[in-house]
């Protein structure tokens, strides 16, 4: 039988879970999700995974926290003055903000504190220091 290696396109459903059972995210109500092996669209727990299973396979992993979104880091939470936002802007936590680094790079960068002067935000994936369980289904090699 014919099993998924580095280079294939693939599809599969997929349900994410942290290590308290709560699910994050799942492809099954949804179409399935399609990536290239190696290409990095995904995290690289969940492609390594993918590797050497063949169509119909179903399987859980858990994936740690470096192969996953990496560790929490504290150097990317930065405050930033209240009066550096557009007066009327509704900053609300857990909204999101794509800003540029000091090397000119975009990032996403989510609020997670308000005060009357300061706003908080957090460029850490939201599932950083996490690791993370997935029941993997590949459907087909495309």
């Amino acid at each position: 039988m014919i099993q998924a290696k580095s280079g294939d396109t693939v599809k599969v459903h997929y349900v994410g879970r942290m290590d308290d059972g709560t699910e994050f995210d799942s492809s099954r109500d949804d179409d399935p999700l399609e990536f290239t092996i190696g290409d990095g669209e995904v995290i690289t727990g969940f492609e390594n995974a993918v590797i050497g299973m063949s169509p119909g396979d179903v399987k859980t992993v858990t994936i740690p926290v470096d192969d996953a979104y990496g560790q929490y880091n504290d150097e990317v939470v930065a405050i930033a003055e209240r009066d550096q936002f557009p007066e009327d802007a509704e900053l609300e936590i857990g909204q999101q903000y794509e800003m540029r680094n000091d090397t000119g790079e975009s990032v996403v960068m989510t609020i997670v504190d308000v005060t009357d002067t300061q706003i908080t935000l957090d460029g850490n994936h939201p599932l950083a220091g996490e690791d993370l369980t997935f029941e993997i289904e590949l459907l087909e090699i495309v």
